[in-house]
């Protein structure tokens, strides 16, 4: 069965006590149980059981044809009654959560038809031939994107493909990721009565990908609850402690944020702007952070002040007033009004400091503004509507301008056919934090993720035409390929007239999309170079590499390694089937840690090196006929890796990187600044690590050290043999 539950009685370490931003209670799931036992209502008649959905959807549309609705349910609560989720609760109790959380965001009628439906066709005998004749093309198109590829079929391929499946859905209509992220919302508040084993392989997901998704259409309301809820099943003991904190602060007699409200209110009122102030809560990840960063919480820490206003022109009065009246810290102003950010999300972000030295900070936006930054693409409606007589012929699909972070994603996925590839290059593009625009010499633009270079504008705008790439002129200045882009940079790529030019080796090292690596790495895998006379011959067989053995764990000799590996800590260990007590190695072209999929082969002596299976080393040998070895990491999740950061040289550069290593409780064995080549520098710093899990997250921290434009994975590039 697609989605899972648990007995909200059951103990469990999984929902967290998040506020709630509306006072409309939660779904009863039992009460829900008991009306959907009960059947259809007759016809015309709304059923009880979905009272809820009516009233959150008719405080959004309270024009909506409720005739659609009533007949969806009838179909999915008869397509799936007796069917019960884990918990006990009849199964129909999960699709009708998942339309009130979507009905709650303010989706329309369209999506909430497909929501109650999203399970019958995976789950029972309902076909989309029949969802099509019932429902439209619209809810058809919409329950077929959010529909799982069986396993039957797809084997392990099988999450990676539906995954696929999914985005290119969305490509043509976001609506299907909105229902896949309500989807997933309601299984991760239900999840305690999964193994712990499964409960944190589906939180990693939901970590590494959907909330990396609900950050990029905008829908902070899911993300943030998303984020406490992965962040107590994969840590819960720092969970618990945040949670104290929240708790010892609510006790507190004072309330400084109140207090600073109260002021607002005041100097807003002499202004006479009409404007009101809430105080927003701060998530448990968000508390979690923001401790961590400063050492302590003081109580205005803990929320920040939002104020909500009519009228654009209202929230630069507001924010003239503040300043004025208050003492605003100047540092801590952002206008995301003038330049939303890429998720739709607009604000004027600012500060004010109180005389007890304490500081809050302050949001304004307008009501409408703040409708989209909860619910994002939910709050557009149907963004593919338009006027009837501007409707496309036919049944044609209207094709919106898409956000150029998903055009990226559709056009690097159709390159990437394995699934393994498709799995790790996706959870990388989505640990992109941050997206810029620069522009072409004829007015069109490109949309990059931050760091992008050159060569990944290249493979942007030409796709692999771009191998015959010679240069570019980067606000009109001649610039290498390796130079990094900034936010509203003008780019000229210089191309070359031979059409058997081919792309370097190099620029894989300052390649950050995954179109470009993929377009390079697929070519240098079909034009393979002969090895220089002396050079290695075998990748795989590195004999300089650090030895450990699978079952003791311990290291071999020691020493500066002549390629950048990863090696387990003391305590952790890879077994390999059948062959107890044999020598494992870590390859150095791939550098595999815990948690990452990994094969093994054997080499000279009988050592078996691991890679990860995505690794060009693996389908090489894989090519060969090489035999592999069955490989498993062992209990223990600590790990030691190397980095390579790569950044622009600037005074206090390596006291901030060492101090976001820090932060994230990472361990530094060892760092080399190569000296500045360009006004680039390049940092080396292997780490050890108590918990695999954390890699993409200290890598993110320090791509976000002002200066810093890629972190990576140290990786050996080997001939081709």
């Amino acid at each position: 069965m697609s989605a899972e539950a648990t007995n909200p009685a059951t103990p469990g370490p999984v929902v967290p006590a998040v506020p709630r931003r509306r006072s409309r209670p939660r779904i009863d799931l039992r009460r829900l149980g008991r009306a959907a036992f009960l059947g259809p209502a007759t016809r015309g008649r709304l059923p009880d059981a979905i009272g809820h959905v009516v009233e959150a959807h008719r405080a959004h549309h309270p024009e909506a044809d409720l005739e659609p609705l009533r007949r969806a349910y009838v179909l999915a609560e008869s397509s799936h009654r007796g069917q019960m989720r884990k918990s006990g609760e009849p199964y129909i109790t999960h699709p009708l959560a998942v339309t009130l959380i979507l009905a709650e965001l303010g989706a329309e009628t369209t999506t909430l038809t497909a929501s109650l439906l999203h399970d019958t066709v995976e789950d029972t005998d309902v076909t989309l031939d029949q969802v099509r004749e019932q429902f439209g093309e619209e809810v058809r198109y919409l329950v077929d994107g959010v529909t799982k590829l069986e396993k039957v079929d797809y084997g392990a391929a099988a999450e990676p493909e539906t995954f696929r499946k999914m985005l290119v859905a969305t490509g043509s209509d976001v609506r299907v990721m909105s229902i896949k992220l309500a989807d997933r919302l309601h299984n991760m508040r239900t999840l305690g009565v999964m193994r712990p084993e499964k409960q944190a392989r589906i939180a990693k997901v939901t970590r590494d990908v959907l909330i990396p998704l609900a950050e990029r259409l905008g829908v902070q309301a899911l993300k943030t609850e998303l984020e406490d809820l992965v962040f107590a099943i994969l840590h819960p003991e720092e969970y618990d402690r945040t949670r104290e904190l929240i708790v010892d602060n609510a006790s507190r007699a004072d309330d400084p944020l109140a207090e600073t409200a109260e002021g607002m209110r005041g100097v807003l009122r002499e202004a006479g702007i009409q404007a009101e102030i809430l105080i927003r809560p701060r998530h448990f990840v968000s508390v979690h952070r923001f401790s961590r960063k400063r050492g302590g919480m003081r109580g205005s820490d803990f929320g920040r002040l939002l104020v909500l206003v009519n009228e654009d022109a209202d929230c630069y009065a507001v924010l003239g007033e503040l300043h004025t009246c208050m003492t605003p810290v100047v540092s801590e102003f952002k206008d995301f009004i003038a330049v939303p950010k890429f998720n739709l999300y607009q604000s004027l972000h600012t500060a004010v400091a109180r005389e007890d030295g304490q500081v809050a900070e302050v949001l304004i936006r307008t009501h409408q503004m703040h409708k989209v930054a909860e619910a994002g693409v939910v709050a557009l409606g149907n963004p593919y509507a338009s006027p009837a007589e501007e409707q496309a012929a036919g049944d044609e699909r209207v094709d919106p301008t898409r956000p150029g972070w998903l055009s990226r994603l559709l056009d690097w996925q159709e390159a990437a056919p394995d699934p393994d590839t498709f799995w790790s290059t996706l959870r990388e593009d989505l640990a992109q934090d941050r997206e810029i625009t620069v522009f072409r010499p004829d007015g069109g633009t490109l949309g990059l993720p931050d760091g992008a270079t050159c060569v990944d504008a290249a493979y942007a705008q030409y796709g692999e035409d771009a191998h015959a790439c010679i240069g570019a002129r980067v606000n009109g200045r001649l610039a290498t390929l390796s130079t990094a882009l900034r936010d509203g940079d003008t780019v000229q790529l210089l191309m070359g007239q031979d059409p058997a030019s081919e792309p370097s080796r190099e620029w894989l090292e300052h390649a950050h999309t995954p179109a470009a690596r993929i377009a390079i790495q697929r070519w240098l895998t079909t034009h393979p170079t002969e090895p220089r006379a002396g050079a290695r011959q075998d990748t795989a067989d590195e004999d300089a590499e650090p030895a450990f053995r699978g079952q003791s764990g311990r290291r071999g000799a020691d020493g500066p390694l002549p390629h950048p590996a990863s090696a387990p800590r003391a305590g952790s260990t890879i077994s390999v089937a059948g062959r107890p007590g044999v020598s494992v190695r870590l390859a150095g072209c791939c550098t595999p840690v815990p948690a990452d999929e990994v094969t093994g082969f054997a080499v000279r002596g009988g050592v078996v090196t691991v890679h990860r299976v995505e690794c060009a080393a693996v389908a090489r040998m894989r090519a060969a006929g090489r035999p592999e070895a069955d490989v498993h990491w062992g209990d223990s999740t600590e790990c030691r890796v190397t980095l390579v950061a790569e950044s622009f040289g600037r005074p206090h550069l390596l006291a901030d990187l060492t101090e976001a290593i820090a932060l994230e409780g990472a361990e530094i064995v060892s760092a080399t600044v190569e000296p500045p080549s360009q006004q680039r520098v390049r940092h080396t710093y292997t780490l050890e690590l108590p918990d695999a899990a954390q890699l993409p997250t200290l890598m993110r921290a320090m791509r976000n050290v002002p200066g810093v434009y890629d972190v990576s994975r140290a990786q050996h590039h080997a001939g081709a043999h």
